[in-house]
């Protein structure tokens, strides 16, 4: 297909994102073509490893190409979205899970469904352009694609912190707060890849010493406040201006649901069971959530200005995260 280029080169399975202009951004039949390449490369002995990367400096995934998603729902055609986003997670355990190497080179952009690629690879590599980002509050959505599994699984607050926030990470941070495992110069990656190609041999990555991490020196107190009202009491009496700001802008019910399942991930054994509790959401997400508004903001319109209208209360959270029943995420179906 035109947005990947899939293929063998000698030991490794390759996936390169090839559609810069758009920021790499990942559309449905993207995410289905990857979990098929996986599949047809679990039991080849000929690929000993897979990489994944992308056309362009600016950005390795900068998101999930949602506009799609975003005019069914303004239709009625909620389904639309829940398939898109069953596949899309399939895939993410798919990654997680895989059998054999895979290797993520992440640069530029690296936001939501791009996390969901190279940020469950077994060898995430960044570089001195990576930006990682979870940031669906911003529009009406919650940390998905496993995020809420590696937020839950960073030190401290730092997972409450950055999917309230939608805060961007450098190389350091991401590494840090475990979304990415190795920093290497961007210049240095064509070699690297050449070689893992030619080999298979994944003692090839070697990297260098990493960027500082702001993240370390953080004081992210405020975020273990009970609830999205108390954080940001907590961080006016701090002063915090900068960060009260995002909090302000950003959806009230997608920051108390993500708050919620970031800290009911920590308790989950397994990424699978944080994917379950994002698809209850991202389910419902096109018909009883601000999702629809935000996007139309941030993304159609452009006006940055969403009237956010859902429901934030604890027990509208708990409606929005209830077992789906006979519609739960089932991990085998793929149509």
């Amino acid at each position: 297909m035109d947005d990947l280029n899939i293929r063998k080169t000698g030991r490794a399975g390759r996936i390169t994102f090839t559609r810069p202009k758009a920021l790499n951004a990942l559309s449905h039949e993207m995410a289905r073509a990857i979990h098929r390449a996986l599949d047809g490369w679990r039991d080849d002995p000929d690929v000993a490893l897979v990489i994944i990367d992308a056309e362009g400096d600016r950005a390795f995934c900068a998101g999930g190409d949602i506009a799609a998603v975003y005019r069914a729902g303004l239709a009625g055609e909620h389904a639309a979205g829940q398939r898109f986003f069953a596949d899309e997670y399939r895939m993410n355990a798919a990654i997680a899970d895989y059998p054999k190497p895979i290797v993520a080179f992440m640069q530029g952009f690296v936001m939501g469904g791009g996390v969901g690629v190279g940020g469950h690879a077994s060898h995430r590599i960044v570089g001195d352009t990576t930006q990682i980002a979870m940031p669906e509050s911003g529009i009406g959505l919650i940390p998905d694609v496993g995020g809420t599994w590696l937020l839950s699984r960073a030190p401290g607050r730092i997972g409450e912190y950055l999917a309230l926030t939608g805060a961007r990470m450098g190389a350091g941070d991401a590494i840090h707060a475990g979304f990415a495992d190795t920093y290497l110069p961007e210049s240095e990656w064509p070699d690297l890849i050449a070689r893992l190609e030619e080999t298979g041999d994944l003692s090839l990555i070697e990297g260098a010493h990493a960027p500082t991490a702001p993240l370390r020196t953080m004081d992210l107190s405020p975020f273990a406040a009970e609830t999205v009202p108390d954080i940001i009491d907590a961080l006016e009496e701090d002063g915090n201006a900068q960060v009260l700001k995002i909090l302000h802008a950003n959806s009230p019910l997608s920051m108390a649901a993500g708050l919620a399942m970031v800290r009911a991930a920590r308790n989950d054994s397994r990424m699978q069971d944080s994917l379950a509790r994002e698809y209850r959401f991202t389910y419902r997400a096109t018909q009883d959530t601000d999702f629809l508004e935000g996007v139309r903001a941030q993304i159609i319109d452009k006006d940055r200005k969403p009237k956010w209208m859902a429901d934030a209360s604890p027990d509208n959270v708990a409606a929005l995260l209830a077992p789906l029943g006979p519609n739960e995420l089932d991990w085998e179906e793929r149509a």
